[in-house]
């Protein structure tokens, strides 16, 4: 491992704040080119540290004035540096008031306050709050806000921000104000505003208190109509929520914001929840069945954390799983419990196996919370999210809903109005079930994916099953001799004709009904008295976050696929016979792939399956998902292999997809949105694909993409025209653009398909459309994700070309990018992540472009991945 720079942030060094701020006011003078930002301060320094000079975030701003108690300070009293500001001579409480300037249509890093379009809007997390004002920029200091907002009424009609409305009027020469006060205490990576005109769809809400909310979703006028779907999805989780988690909301309105300029996904500021346009627009014209399903999923994320993030939030960043991985579990459940849990579950494993477990098999590989990190924006990654929430799932697991749910009230009433922390949220867990938990705390300290390893042992004559259970997990960068983990273990035992055997297990792990609790390296399990060998079936629900290496017969996994009740263990095994055919490994790769046909065939004649998960099992493991499976990654073969394979599976099954998709377009006729349509829908894509794989005049997709009546069969169908070089492809490719040119998010849709195209010639195309003055947009974070992203991450065949032009177009971009916004390039480079597993060209070429990209002199966000890729 490198040495640390100097600038690294350490878990360990963490102190409290030697001053504390209770009240904040701020005024703020609205205009695009100069911002005009009044602070008032109510400032106590802690009483059980020594007194320390008051030192205060600031970046890019311009002091105007500064005062103490209302009395000008004295020059040699305070310095101003690119960090921040020093006052010394401080000894007692006090109130700060400073006067700046800031500009936020040149704030291209969209952190801190910034225009898009029209509007003015603000991105505090996770240290946006200092390009705003001077202040303790941290998440332990939470204080109490009262803001007033001027502006020109024309330009900014509306003026929202955090808690409840407390007055608005005209001020005279064309300008207006309005006030807002949160009454919950906060940090200042919640604070928020808009401004602007923009227009909203609204509908009121009775808490299970008897609080009574307006409930607004705002976005620019002509878009409103779009933001009714968005609407119901906030009506449903706040009930939701109280009905699941016992949480109601707490203020008298709750607003959401559309905007098209927003690095993240959407923000869960307080009462102002702030989203990309992405996740809040949708109608049955424009979006997709995946678009209106992630707009439920991410409404309701952003919801759940008024309680898990805002009413409870982080004593450090370190601590941020704690409200993200939370509350990532907290969104899945509310999409299974009002939707189809299984193909959910298989959603978010199939994410989790694709990035997560990728991202702890790479350079970049960190604990669910970190010990160290020079960058916080670049800790975003799936590791806090997803493996964060599997480790909450885990919890559930092992405690059960009942004492889940008691742990959950126990630490919001403990916890409310302070910052937390992960020893604080398993304090409350172990209060409420009486379970120990300190070795379980070793998920949020160690990085890395466990390998469990499972070898059985029959005795015929004894009819005994003897198991012996092994876990590890590799070393990671900065780890090593990890100790073992408390891992959940899922399990059920099938006679040959199916039946669930109901014995436990016996040994030296504690067991139950379905459920073995590891917790040493090494187990020992058995059970007796059977009459003939058992079908055992491990990690049911993907129990827990691991590897699992037991060696199955491809007629096992087959019959694995037809007997076991849970819905994402019979996709995996699928999963699994299409590694081994796939990767050529396993005791016999053509048997898999036998087993594998046949096993698809049987789901797609059987009229009873969810279609969904019909669908789900037909989509063959992505390519990084199989790079993830070696450890020496051959591109170009698994991109040969996967190919063959499909095409296998299209002539095997041919007249199966045929009667699928005419039962399901005759089925789906019309525009429902529901979800058996939605279910519908996806294995009707899947059936299509297939079918245009066999045809090359696509006539099927040609008529697919004509008749359309929704966004859904509308991509899939150019998606197969577009990937299969369908003679119509350009038409249809043409026609899609000029019908769509007004809408920037179905147009990033279009250039997705477009740069994904699996050709070595569509890294020309990318080129054409760099240049293209309407098309790129190198300061909207959609548009950079929708072609250089999609380019990175979809298209292996042209990004990865061996003459290293792939390379050369992204490394170009991911510069250019940078010194716009450094948390966008840093992130699309990740997408090189496994670079040290490919072959040793591919690895000269990125390794000499990492080089580069370090000499140039990047952003720290920038510097801090490379860094660590190089490492």
């Amino acid at each position: 491992m490198t040495t640390a720079p100097a600038d690294v942030t350490r878990l360990e060094d963490y102190r409290p704040p030697a001053w504390r701020i209770s009240e904040v006011a701020l005024v703020f003078e609205l205009d695009a080119a100069a911002t005009i930002v009044e602070a008032r301060l109510s400032l106590q320094p802690d009483p059980t540290q020594r007194l320390q000079s008051l030192y205060l975030d600031g970046r890019e701003l311009e002091l105007i004035s500064i005062m103490i108690d209302d009395l000008p300070l004295a020059a040699d009293r305070y310095k101003v540096n690119e960090q921040g500001l020093h006052i010394d001579g401080l000894e007692r409480d006090c109130v700060l008031r400073t006067r700046v300037r800031i500009r936020p249509d040149q704030n291209t890093r969209l952190e801190g306050l910034y225009a898009s379009g029209p509007m003015l809007l603000t991105q505090c997390e996770a240290q946006g709050f200092r390009r705003i004002t001077w202040f303790l920029d941290r998440p332990d200091v939470l204080a109490t806000y009262s803001v007033e907002l001027r502006a020109d009424k024309a330009r900014y009609p509306v003026l929202l921000s955090n808690g409840n409305p407390a007055g608005s009027g005209d001020l005279g020469d064309g300008r207006h104000f309005s006030r807002w006060i949160d009454p919950h205490p906060k940090p200042s990576y919640l604070f928020a505003l808009v401004a602007g005109d923009i227009a909203c769809v609204e509908a009121p809400f009775v808490t299970s208190e008897g609080r009574h909310v307006d409930v607004r979703v705002w976005t620019e006028p002509g878009d409103v109509e779009r933001c009714r779907h968005a609407l119901e999805c906030t009506l449903r989780a706040l009930r939701w929520d109280e009905q699941r988690f016992g949480r109601a909301y707490d203020l008298d309105v709750f607003n959401i914001v559309a905007v098209q300029h927003f690095t993240m996904g959407a923000m869960e500021n307080k009462g102002l929840n702030i989203f990309n346009a992405r996740y809040v627009l949708a109608d049955e014209n424009s979006a997709t069945d995946a678009d209106f399903e992630a707009i439920e999923s991410v409404i309701g994320h952003e919801h759940f954390h008024n309680w898990s993030g805002n009413r409870v939030t982080l004593r450090d960043w370190f601590q941020l799983s704690l409200k993200e991985g939370f509350t990532v579990f907290r969104d899945q459940e509310f999409t299974s419990d009002l939707h189809s849990r299984a193909t959910k579950r298989i959603d978010d494993v199939r994410q989790l196996k694709g990035r997560q477990f990728q991202e702890d098999a790479g350079p970049l590989a960190h604990a669910v919370r970190p010990s160290e990190y020079a960058e916080i924006s670049n800790f975003y990654t799936a590791t806090v999210y997803e493996k964060g929430a599997e480790v909450v799932r885990m919890l559930h697991t092992l405690l059960g809903e009942a004492d889940f749910r008691r742990g959950c009230d126990v630490y919001f009433e403990r916890h409310d109005g302070q910052a937390a922390t992960v020893e604080d949220f398993l304090a409350a867990m172990t209060e409420a079930s009486g379970r120990e938990l300190s070795q379980f705390a070793r998920w949020y300290a160690q990085a890395g994916t466990p390998v469990l390893r499972i070898r059985e042992c029959w005795s015929s004559d004894a009819g005994q099953l003897h198991l012996r259970i092994d876990q590890h997990t590799p070393d990671t960068p900065g780890q090593s001799s990890k100790p073992p983990l408390h891992i959940p273990l899922a399990y059920a035992l099938y006679d040959g004709k199916g039946r669930r055997i109901e014995r436990a297990l016996k040994g030296d792990a504690v067991t139950t009904r379905g459920l073995i609790e590891l917790t040493e390296p090494s187990h020992a399990l058995h059970i007796d008295g059977l009459s003939e060998r058992p079908l055992a079936v491990f990690l049911q629900g993907l129990s827990a976050p691991v590897r699992l290496e037991l060696e199955y017969s491809a007629e096992a996994l087959g019959r694995i696929v037809d007997v076991e009740a849970d819905a994402l263990t019979r996709w995996e095994a699928i999963q699994r016979l299409a590694f081994e055919a796939l990767l050529q490994r396993g005791p016999d790769p053509a048997a898999a792939r036998s087993v594998l046909i046949d096993a698809l065939g049987r789901l797609l004649h059987d009229p009873k399956q969810d279609p969904a998960l019909v669908a789900e099992c037909h989509t063959l493991p992505d390519l990084w998902t199989l790079a993830d499976q070696c450890s020496a990654i051959d591109l170009d073969m698994l991109i040969r292999q996967r190919e063959d394979l499909l095409d296998e599976l299209a002539e095997c099954h041919a007249d199966a997809y045929d009667a699928a998709y005419q039962r399901l377009r005759s089925a789906h006729a019309g525009i429902q949105f529901d979800g058996a349509a939605f279910a519908g829908r996806r294995l009707t894509s899947v059936c299509l694909q297939r079918l245009t794989r066999l045809d090359p005049h696509a006539a099927l997709a040609t008529a697919h993409f004509e008749s359309a009546q929704c966004m859904t069969d509308r991509l899939a169908a150019l998606t197969c025209l577009v990937h299969f070089d369908a003679p119509t492809a350009d038409s249809a490719l043409d026609s899609f653009r000029v019908k769509w040119a007004a809408d920037p998010l179905v147009t990033d849709k279009w250039l997705a398909i477009v740069v994904a195209r699996p050709q070595p010639e569509t890294l020309e195309t990318v080129l054409t459309l760099l240049h293209d003055g309407t098309l790129w947009q190198p300061a909207n974070p959609n548009r950079v994700r929708a072609i250089v992203g999609s380019f990175a991450r979809n298209n292996a065949v042209a990004c990865h070309r061996s003459d290293g032009a792939g390379y050369a177009l992204l490394f170009a971009q991911i510069k250019a990018v940078d010194a716009l916004n450094p948390q966008i390039s840093a992130r699309l480079l990740t997408a090189l992540e496994p670079w040290q597993r490919l072959d040793e060209h591919r690895r000269h070429l990125i390794g000499a472009g990492l080089r580069d990209l370090l000499a140039a002199a990047p952003s720290a966000d920038l510097r801090d991945v490379v860094t660590r890729m190089l490492a």
